[in-house]
């Protein structure tokens, strides 16, 4: 059985990843509000400091977890901002997909070197639009494309991981941002859990979803 396992942004998606929350026995939520349904939950308080929020994160986990390791840390947080280079809204949006995406992504990888255990699992919420240019929505590709940038160097050597800790990074389509497909229990476990570094694409066709790693 597996014991504990930290999830950032876990109120917005909780019902997309609730087979595999409930799996376990012990389950934080970290978010902008509250998780009434979580065993723990930690309650990010709103910011435009960036070293703010994840001196606040990470100082009320390491008081929630004390010596404690996870099993794994599952970063479903991120939105959507449209808009190219013209827009009136661009640095607002920017602004806005930089918080959502790249902040919580990095203090998930940060709490994972303190907290994660040997072996375990931290997923990432990359894009599959991003692993392209996306001149109509800029904010919302810059901001992916460093998730996918960031998964990857978590895998190098030097990273700050665990030993046999894997960093993973899901993909899924704009039109279909549902992580009920992913096999993160699977992952968890260590059953056809993909290599370190890996970006998993999430595409449903004709009703059919499948992972796919994307290549460069």
């Amino acid at each position: 059985m597996w014991r504990r396992r930290g999830v950032f942004g876990g109120r917005r998606a909780w019902d997309g990843a609730q087979y595999a929350v409930f799996s376990f026995q012990w389950v934080a939520s970290i978010d902008v509000v509250e998780n009434e349904e979580a065993s723990a939950s930690i309650v990010v308080k709103m910011t435009d400091s960036f070293t703010e929020q994840a001196d606040q994160v990470t100082a009320e986990v390491g008081k929630l977890l004390g010596e404690e390791k996870v099993d794994a840390i599952l970063c479903v947080a991120g939105g959507w901002a449209g808009g190219n280079a013209k827009s009136k809204s661009l640095f607002k949006n920017c602004d806005l997909m930089w918080k959502q995406s790249i902040w919580t992504s990095t203090i998930s990888s940060h709490l994972a070197t303190k907290h994660l255990k040997e072996g375990g699992l931290l997923t990432l919420a990359g894009a599959k639009a991003a692993l392209d240019g996306t001149p109509g929505m800029i904010g919302y590709g810059m901001a992916k494309g460093a998730v996918h940038q960031l998964c990857q160097s978590l895998a190098g050597k030097n990273s700050g991981m665990p030993p046999r800790a894997a960093a993973i990074a899901v993909l899924p389509l704009l039109s279909s941002w549902d992580y009920r497909h992913v096999t993160f229990h699977d992952w968890i476990t260590g059953k056809n859990r993909p290599s370190s570094g890996s970006l998993i694409q999430v595409v449903t066709t004709e009703g059919r979803t499948e992972l796919t790693p994307a290549y460069f």
